[in-house]
């Protein structure tokens, strides 16, 4: 199937009050357990690889960007590419040769201007190139000149006025909300703040993401969908499935040294975990 484009799932996502799932891809059994479990609920789905990701991979972005295009292609339901949380510009210039269709440019963790201005800057370019960008705010506008507090520290939250004129001032796509979800959460028990969501929503008219979703519970990631999120971007829960599955087989199997064996049992555990959270949060997506 050809690639899909981000901005087209999440705009057929958001007028249903619906979701789509978007998966952190580190290695190519994370991007086939993505791609088997968005194919077992026959649902769209996002594979996203951030800059972490590509640091990882001692710095090239393509090896996994073309294993990601290629499984893609061979899948059986809509799949997109997206470049996450981008701080580099020399990487987010890669992002239209290497089959992705959309990024998240990471300015937030400067003063609210240089946010604004480095954000309007790679939202001109990335335009120009045909990619959908997102971005992010967490408590904007620092005290005295000061940082915001990071999107997802404890206690941030995205202050609506700020977040409408920030998206009016730099024209992005998309925009990534601090509503009291953290990233790297490997414990299910964020609770949001709805009454912030649907201000948010509100206030906004374009499409809103929660990032850190993996520490979500099912029953707040159901309600964030229907109070106005319209991407889920999970990653941590992959690696948590990955990580106990293999622990497991390795313990029941302490002669075991061919890798297929325990990364088969990993790869599959994921595979579960994608499922499950499309379902909660995709539920109407075509």
């Amino acid at each position: 199937m050809p690639l899909a484009t981000t901005g087209d799932l999440v705009g057929r996502a958001a007028p249903a009050r619906s979701a789509v799932a978007a998966f952190n891809v580190i290695t190519l059994e994370h991007i086939e357990a993505v791609v088997a479990g968005a194919e077992s609920v026959h649902m769209p789905v996002v594979l996203q690889i951030s800059e972490n990701a590509v640091k990882y991979r001692y710095g090239r972005l393509l090896p996994l960007a073309r294993a990601a295009v290629a499984a893609a292609e061979g899948a059986a339901v809509p799949v997109a590419l997206h470049l996450d949380h981008v701080q580099n510009d020399s990487l987010l210039r890669q992002a239209p040769d290497a089959g992705f269709s959309s990024v998240m440019y990471d300015a937030s963790r400067l003063p609210y201007a240089e946010n604004l201005a480095a954000t309007r800057a790679a939202a001109d370019w990335a335009h120009a190139q045909g990619l959908w960008i997102e971005a992010e705010l967490g408590e904007v506008g620092g005290k005295n000149g000061a940082p915001p507090l990071d999107a997802h520290a404890p206690g941030a939250r995205t202050d609506p006025a700020e977040a409408r004129a920030f998206v009016a001032d730099s024209g992005v796509d998309a925009l990534a909300v601090a509503v009291g979800s953290s990233h790297a959460m490997t414990t299910r028990t964020a609770a949001l703040d709805h009454d912030l969501l649907k201000e948010l929503s509100g206030a906004l008219d374009v499409p809103l993401v929660l990032h850190g979703s993996s520490g979500v519970p099912d029953g707040e990631l159901a309600a964030a969908v229907a109070g106005g999120i319209s991407k889920v971007n999970v990653g941590t829960a992959l690696n948590i499935a990955m990580t106990g599955a293999i622990r497991e087989y390795l313990a029941a199997r302490p002669e075991a040294v061919d890798s297929r064996g325990y990364l088969t049992v990993g790869r599959e555990a994921m595979a579960r975990t994608v499922a499950t959270i499309i379902q909660v949060v995709a539920r109407t997506t075509p």
